[in-house]
């Protein structure tokens, strides 16, 4: 007969005695079960005792947690949070540097439990930390040229500690004073600073800028981008990884006006922000990042791979302004780029006002704003008023008319001399491109939180973003031309160019030369025999036999789907805890026995190589108990406080087991492929459908692919609309041989 469902089995240790095997009530209260510990050990006192994980968190167990018991589980006996919290804010402040090293350390360790850092925090613990130091470490200083080693793991642990605990988000990030932050300030200017030191010290920066604009503001006084520089030309990957989040954090936070600079006028806002800003705009940051970072011997990791990406987005939301703004037709300084483009175009010189008649000049300009292929033929400064892209594309075109004349003049004259029909609209194309690349880069858009897109070219050159458009606008007007396309073909055009230019950024060119070269290869004429592959490969017959062979088949591949999708649950998955700081993310590793009978899971110290055994996995999961797998905003770790504040990309990552009456496994799968196969792979065990998207692509790649074997003999064969008919039956049946 099985236990009660409320009965936990366990193991307790005490330090010099032997564990205690003990079946725990879990009706029974938290401290009457540590009283009955007590007491087998003789132990008195019993409120100055609590059971915590034996495992490498050495978590303490509560009333919130104790649910997460399971049978076999290790637990230890040990003092109280509020007896180890107090005791270490006794030790850290011993005259002994020994002590205070070590009560440090365990500080640092143990703040990462939120029972222990609740403690911690109600002795005003964290005030504490902030006085050691802002005005402690110059008393260490001191002691630094002789005992340096200790000197950095003495500010690291305090540091650390500091960390743990503000992520639990239990005090606010505004209560801290100028002097912490400038002297948290100086250990990032420093040239020579331990290295653990200087991590900690970029990431309580960062969390600053993004917890708290107050602090923004006294952040960006203490730090500039040209501080943060000499920490990209390192070679230490994490310390260039949390430097260029400071920098993006610092980027993000900033505020509207202040985002925006005028490259002539460099101290136009004489703040930090301003300088990081025209910096981002120049090639330093660029090109250090380009030769330290990207093109780096080491290879790139997720986290900076993620903060790549962070910065390409927000130097690409520099242009959001411009790409908002509408022309004003009656502004002569935006009439006269109108009026430089067509300068260069037709080497012209403006005419004196006295020149010919009105009628004559406006003919004229008529006839020559129809050659550069505007809408508005007489004012084409209307053409400029549709946001987006509004004057981002009058930039875009001047920018191509003067770094690339000839090509500019190449296409505009070239076009002019052709038939009405078939010439490709320069103005017009450039208005409609731009928009196009600023949907393709998502100009205005937020970062994602799990986004690692970045690439490489657009690091390569101080005004990419116009380049890019230059290669784009003289790609459009040669596949115009390989599609003999007419006026009525344009949005054709737009497609096979859209089309063209995302398969090129799929092969994540490292240079713009790079990227020019492959959109060479992607000609008109390879994009349609792209097409015609991948619609071969994906065709779908409707014939009736075709139709009734796909659904006798169908029931052997969806089968197949679900052998593979519950041997990936047998390989398992390494999934993200949830936590407010990317950096430090804790992970665990789930994965469903070789019987499907059970799901084991347990919390590990970093990403695993490979899979991870069963027996190191210390948690269990009948799948017999699970009663449902929930997705998205119905997911309890997404309902929970601060969620809706999660990534829209998170929520549809995440899913949820329920199990019991009330428990719940929760899930942030690390992309959407495995999210497909887990929740795919739960449901199957379930008897439920799988119907993720994954399981659609793959039964239509099998379906189609086991149709052509079969129908592989039957090649060029038309295959008959309806079965032949039966013939009519003979008169008589004479012809039949009895064997009997």
């Amino acid at each position: 007969m099985p236990p009660p469902a409320d009965i936990v089995k366990v193991a307790i240790e005490w330090p010099g005695a032997f564990p205690k095997l003990m079946e725990i009530d879990q009706k029974k209260p938290l401290s009457a079960i540590i009283k009955e510990v007590c007491e087998g050990w003789s132990l008195g006192n019993h409120e100055n005792f609590a059971l915590q994980n034996a495992d490498v968190t050495n978590f303490y167990i509560t009333e919130k947690n104790r649910n997460d018991i399971k049978n076999g589980s290790i637990l230890r006996l040990t003092t109280s949070p509020s007896q180890r919290a107090a005791l270490l804010h006794e030790q850290i402040q011993s005259s002994s540097m020994d002590v205070k090293l070590e009560a440090l350390k365990d500080l640092a360790n143990s703040s990462r439990d939120i029972t222990f850092a609740q403690e911690f925090i109600n002795l005003d613990g964290i005030s504490l930390l902030t006085q050691m130091v802002e005005s402690g470490t110059e008393r260490y200083q001191k002691l630094q040229k002789i005992m340096k080693p200790c000197f950095g793991d003495l500010l690291s642990f305090t540091l650390t500690a500091f960390v743990e605990l503000m992520d639990h988000g239990i005090v606010s990030w505004d209560t801290f004073s100028v002097a912490f932050i400038k002297k948290i300030a100086s250990y990032v200017n420093k040239s020579a600073m331990d290295t653990a030191v200087l991590q900690r010290s970029l990431a309580i920066l960062e969390s600053m800028v993004l917890n708290s604009q107050d602090l923004y503001q006294k952040v960006a006084q203490e730090i500039t981008i040209g501080q943060l520089i000499p920490h990209l030309q390192g070679t230490d990957q994490d310390i260039q990884t949390y430097t260029i989040a400071v920098i993006n954090a610092l980027f993000l936070k900033a505020p509207e006006e202040k985002r925006q600079f005028d490259e002539h006028n460099v101290d136009i806002l004489n703040c930090p922000l301003t300088e990081m800003a025209h910096i981002l705009a120049q090639k330093q940051l660029r090109s250090i990042i380009l030769s330290n970072v990207i093109r780096s011997t080491k290879p790139i990791n997720d986290e900076m791979a993620h903060q790549l990406y962070v910065l390409q987005v927000l130097t690409f939301n520099l242009l959001e302004d411009r790409m908002m703004t509408k022309m004003d037709p009656q502004d002569q300084a935006q009439r006269d780029i109108i009026f430089e483009l067509r300068r260069i175009a037709f080497d012209v010189e403006c005419e004196p006002n006295n020149s010919g008649s009105i009628e004559k000049r406006k003919s004229m300009y008529t006839r020559d704003y129809k050659k550069l292929g505007f809408i508005n033929h007489v004012n084409p400064a209307v053409d400029f008023t549709q946001i987006p892209p509004g004057m981002l594309a009058l930039d875009n075109m001047l920018y191509f008319a003067r770094h690339h004349q000839d090509a500019y003049i190449r296409i505009v004259l070239e076009n002019s001399s052709r038939e009405d029909k078939h010439e490709c609209p320069f103005g017009r194309s450039s208005i409609e491109l731009t928009k196009m690349l600023c949907e393709i880069l998502k100009v205005g858009e937020l970062p994602s939180e799990n986004c690692h897109d970045f690439h490489p070219m657009f690091f390569t050159h101080d005004r990419s973003f116009e380049e890019f458009f230059c290669i784009c606008i003289q790609l459009l007007n040669k596949t115009w031309k390989e599609m003999r396309a007419t006026s009525e073909d344009f949005n054709k055009v737009m497609q096979v160019v859209r089309e063209q230019i995302m398969r090129a950024l799929t092969l994540k060119p490292n240079s713009l030369d790079q990227f020019k070269s492959r959109l060479q290869n992607l000609s008109y004429t390879e994009i349609l025999k792209i097409r015609q592959s991948e619609r071969m490969n994906q065709e779908d017959f409707q014939s009736r036999p075709i139709l009734e062979l796909r659904e006798k088949i169908q029931p052997e591949i969806m089968e197949l789907i679900k052998q593979q999708r519950l041997n990936r649950l047998c390989e398992g998955t390494c999934f993200r805890k949830i936590s407010s700081r990317r950096r430090q993310d804790k992970f665990w590793y789930c994965r469903l026995s070789p019987n499907h009978k059970v799901l084991h899971y347990g919390d590990l110290e970093e990403s695993p190589q490979g899979e991870v055994p069963h027996d190191s996995l210390q948690d269990k999961l009948p799948v017999a108990d699970i009663k449902a797998v929930v997705t998205g905003k119905d997911c309890p770790h997404m309902k929970e406080k601060g969620a809706l504040k999660q990534n829209k990309e998170v929520l549809e990552l995440a899913f949820s087991v329920l199990y019991e009456s009330d428990e719940y496994l929760n899930f942030i799968a690390p992309d959407k492929h495995e999210y497909c196969v887990w929740t795919d792979g739960l449901n199957a065990l379930l008897g439920k459908e799988m119907t993720s998207d994954c399981t659609k692509s793959d039964m239509d790649t099998l379906l189609s692919m086991e149709m052509k074997l079969r129908l592989l003999d039957l090649e060029n064969i038309q295959i008959p609309e309806a079965p032949p008919p039966i013939s009519k039956e003979p008169s008589n049946y004479d012809f039949v041989y009895d064997c009997n």
